[in-house]
């Protein structure tokens, strides 16, 4: 058995509210106004989505966060024209690959921005030089790749012309001012940090908002609140006319059957906690990934973190060595490690990616640290 250092899991799960027979329902009612409560559920879950992200709108939730890339690409293109879509190089490869893989057949082509070498932010000066006459959107994360706080959303926004795209972690956003506040006009993520437990790498939930002004571009399903022929409180599927069961091959997208179960579930972990709750989850995960960057970094050989400067839960660990003995010596000992950095970003082959949440506790984390300290 190993024992996994770097979950990117909440520390509470959303097991039994899934597994509660009131719960699971149809993912995609086609009489829907027949389940006000899964509606209801569904719209409470949208306005948390746009509370946290300062949208105006959401939908019912993508797959995960990798095709809510794609479509919202692909929905920079419809908004804006071009045929340029920019995105970080210091970008996941399964996002990257899933992003790629949408934009098939759309003559959208992916460009790369480099990272700052020092402060592991996205690069103004190489981002400004690139010709925005082309280019449908832009794509930046925050906190990023590295788990880097991106402090240059304004900047970024200013950079670009088109569409402006804005990847986060929703627990995260519980201590920054939202992507909205920055000219964002559309804000994607993954939802699986909202209470749902690992499971051989999913389920994954897929967040999705945007602009009031985009809203009809926008893919997926959108519940409303309206009112019935009695003026009684109704919830309903609205805007469906862009979907495919009624625009066919014209639609916005081609996503039906969603991940409704999990936003259900995400509304629930939300609103248990509460704002506050949330702030002490955020900042908890800071904490920890300070204190355990910090304690690393004593270990003679290791710098962490690599990138000075504020970060969430994750970090880049650098060994002066290489990091390939270090991986194989914490395996050995039953740990999975950081994520070795070097397939995706060759010129970090000696570095990893670390992260730390509720899940690690005092002894797993001194485990960790005694099998770092063996290696010379």
């Amino acid at each position: 058995m190993f024992q996994t250092v770097c979950p990117r899991t909440s520390s509470s799960g959303a097991s039994p509210r899934c597994s509660r027979r009131t719960a699971p329902s149809s993912t995609c009612p086609y009489q829907p106004e027949l389940s006000q409560g899964l509606l209801q559920a569904l719209w409470e879950y949208q306005s948390l989505i746009c509370e946290l992200t300062g949208m105006d709108g959401a939908n019912t939730s993508m797959y995960d966060a990798s095709t809510a890339l794609g479509e919202a690409a692909r929905m920079a293109h419809r908004l804006h024209g071009g045929k340029t879509f920019l995105v970080p190089r210091a970008l996941r490869h399964n996002r990257r690959a899933v992003l790629a893989n949408y934009l098939v057949g759309t003559g959208i082509a992916v460009r790369e921005v480099e990272y700052d070498r020092e402060t592991g932010m996205l690069d103004l000066a190489k981002l400004r030089e690139v010709d925005s006459s082309d280019v449908c959107g832009v794509y930046a994360e925050n906190p990023n790749f590295f788990g880097r706080f991106e402090e240059q959303l304004q900047e970024i926004r200013a950079a670009t012309k088109g569409i402006f795209i804005v990847g986060v972690n929703p627990i995260a956003q519980a201590l920054v001012r939202p992507p909205g506040d920055f000219g964002a006009d559309i804000v994607i993520g993954e939802g699986q940090v909202l209470g749902t437990p690992m499971n051989f790498g999913g389920p994954l939930l897929g967040i999705f908002a945007c602009r009031q002004e985009h809203i009809r571009k926008m893919p997926g399903r959108v519940i409303g609140l309206t009112r019935d022929v009695t003026g009684h409180r109704a919830f309903c599927m609205t805007l469906q006319t862009r979907e495919q069961h009624i625009r066919r091959e014209k639609a916005m997208s081609n996503i039906c059957t969603n991940e409704s179960l999990l936003a259900v579930a995400a509304a629930t972990y939300l609103s248990v906690l509460g704002a506050n709750g949330l702030r002490r989850v955020a900042a908890d995960n800071i904490r920890r990934a300070k204190d355990l960057a910090a304690a690393i970094d004593k270990i003679p050989g290791f710098t962490a973190p690599l990138f000075r400067g504020a970060h969430f839960n994750e970090f880049v660990v650098r060994h002066k060595n290489g990091y390939a003995a270090v991986h194989r010596t914490l395996l050995e000992k039953g740990i999975h490690g950081g994520l070795p950095l070097t397939r995706q970003l060759p010129e970090m082959q000696d570095a990893a990616l670390y992260a730390t949440t509720g899940r690690h506790t005092p002894e797993a984390v001194a485990k960790l640290l005694a099998a770092l300290e063996a290696v010379r």
